[in-house]
């Protein structure tokens, strides 16, 4: 269901830099898994350049069961850009929930009238998209931005307003990304790469789908893939405790 989004992207980034394959531990690259009702599979993607530090992708396929892509993209500590974030899940033919966002690293005036507020006209032409849904998991005032797209939809929708939605938003990205200066200073920096690492630790705490990947692939390969995959700079919360 969501192949050519996964395309679209791809192609953007290899047009746009000289992307280098940034390695992913051994085993997390590709799953299988019969499971479920259906068989599934788990397939992940990682790139690396000088302007983005860590460009990661998944995608879920299990059939009409469930189709599943997600992203997070990190630009170098050079830039103290937001996230990319995508996460767009089906469950059956009917349960559709799409989230994409810039998400802030920091929450200051200046910083989201440098970021976020570029968004506010694509937002707006997406507005159906944005349905203002509570959030379950996650503070809705930490790593999102008020012009996230959010909404439980249909597949017509999909493909119809999500997808044109969802290139606007990479292209409008990428642009920031190209028209930003790198920082030089070394405490500029620090911070921004301090953001990165709490981003990671909030985010594996909170990630609803490790439910997920254990379900089709087990507990002990979900705790690998959430750790060493896609939130590599957070510490399991057994280690944190025990320290």
């Amino acid at each position: 269901m969501y192949q050519a989004f996964r395309e679209f992207l791809e192609r953007e980034l290899f047009e746009r830099f000289d992307l280098r394959t940034r390695p992913i531990p051994p085993g997390l690259e590709f799953n299988a898994s019969d499971r479920g009702k259906t068989s599934a599979t788990i397939r992940s993607w990682s790139y690396e350049c000088p302007q983005l530090r860590k460009i990661r992708y998944t995608y879920i396929d299990a059939g009409e069961m469930a189709q599943v892509f997600n992203s997070v993209i990190y630009p170098s500590h050079h830039y103290d850009l937001p996230l990319l974030g995508i996460d767009f899940l089906t469950f059956g033919k009917k349960k559709i929930l799409v989230v994409m966002d810039f998400q802030p690293l920091f929450r200051d005036e200046a910083y989201q009238e440098k970021y976020i507020e570029p968004m506010k006209s694509l937002r707006d032409r997406y507005d159906d998209l944005a349905q203002n849904l509570e959030m379950k998991f996650y503070d809705a005032n930490q790593y999102f931005s008020k012009y996230l797209l959010f909404a439980k939809t249909d597949a017509e929708t999909v493909q119809s307003r999500l997808f044109p939605a969802y290139q606007e938003y990479i292209r409008l990205y990428l642009q920031i990304l190209e028209q930003t200066e790198p920082l030089s200073d070394p405490e500029a920096i620090q911070r921004v790469a301090k953001a990165q690492k709490d981003y990671d630790q909030y985010s594996a705490d909170r990630d609803p789908a490790s439910g997920l990947f254990s379900s089709y692939f087990g507990h002990e390969w979900a705790e690998r893939f959430l750790y060493e995959f896609l939130f590599e700079d957070a510490v399991p919360l057994a280690v944190a405790s025990g320290k």
